[in-house]
């Protein structure tokens, strides 16, 4: 399925996003992520985290500076052009988006649609190929053996690995992971974060992801960003991030609350 594919790269160049209500949600961000590496996003809440990796695929349109994804100008790019673009950027949202009521198998082969022509996908006539695409990458989350149950049945985690499935089956240049363990426990976060970075580092896909939790963020990020009121504060190695860095971008200290591994005190 993917095995071989590569990733491109990501450039932001002075980018703005001000919101119809007057927000600003990116405030002269200038990025450079290369093909084939794992950044993970921080920030709290409104800091922009969303807006950025929302930007990349053209779900929010800058109004200031330029965004492109391998070369390709994604800011201000319509119809079959972002739909194209779309094409090579596979997208995991916080909550799964998954048709519930049919099999984990046909969520998957969604991911095959920009492929695939109408009448296929309307009968549900997949070709052999693209259900073999499918199977390969529930076999890379380790789920395969739930091909066939209803994604309604299957636990928050399991349905957020059919997520990433569905995305790799699309042979994307880029993943997008926007919050993708934020409704998830602990150990479940661990596996979701660990087929991200597998899918990184074995295929060499391009992976952005956006986390609140500051530990989970060191440990998978080897190059985090830190984000605050729009702006970019921070961007270098995850290990390098100590507590006064997390300060610069929170604003405050840190609470038990800002972490996934929180101990627990009796």
């Amino acid at each position: 399925m993917t095995e071989g594919a590569r990733g491109t790269g990501i450039r932001f160049d002075r980018v703005g996003v001000r919101y119809p209500n007057g927000t600003v949600g990116l405030d002269d961000v200038t990025l450079d992520i290369p093909a084939g590496e794992m950044v993970v996003v921080v920030g709290l809440s409104g800091a922009g985290k969303s807006t950025l990796i929302r930007s990349i695929n053209g779900l929010v349109q800058v109004t200031s500076g330029r965004v492109e994804v391998g070369g390709r100008t994604v800011s201000g790019s319509s119809g079959r052009r972002l739909r194209e673009l779309r094409s090579d950027v596979g997208m995991v949202f916080q909550s799964f988006n998954l048709a519930r009521r049919t099999t984990v198998l046909n969520n998957v082969l969604m991911g095959r649609l920009h492929a695939t022509s109408t009448w296929r996908s309307l009968l549900g006539a997949w070709k052999a190929d693209d259900v073999e695409l499918a199977m390969q990458a529930l076999e890379r989350v380790e789920i395969v053996g739930k091909a066939y149950a209803k994604a309604g049945e299957l636990s928050g985690g399991q349905q957020q690995r059919v997520a990433i499935a569905r995305a790799l089956a699309q042979q994307p240049q880029v993943i997008l992971a926007d919050e993708p363990v934020a409704s998830l426990d602990p150990p479940t976060s661990h596996v979701v974060m660990r087929d991200l970075r597998r899918i990184n580092e074995e295929l060499g896909i391009t992976v952005v992801v956006n986390l609140h939790f500051l530990d989970l963020a060191r440990k998978y990020g080897r190059r985090l960003v830190g984000m605050r009121g729009g702006r970019v504060v921070f961007d270098g190695d995850g290990a390098d991030a100590d507590e006064s860095v997390f300060r610069e971008i929170y604003g405050r200290s840190l609470t038990a609350e800002d972490v996934l591994d929180a101990p627990v005190h009796p």
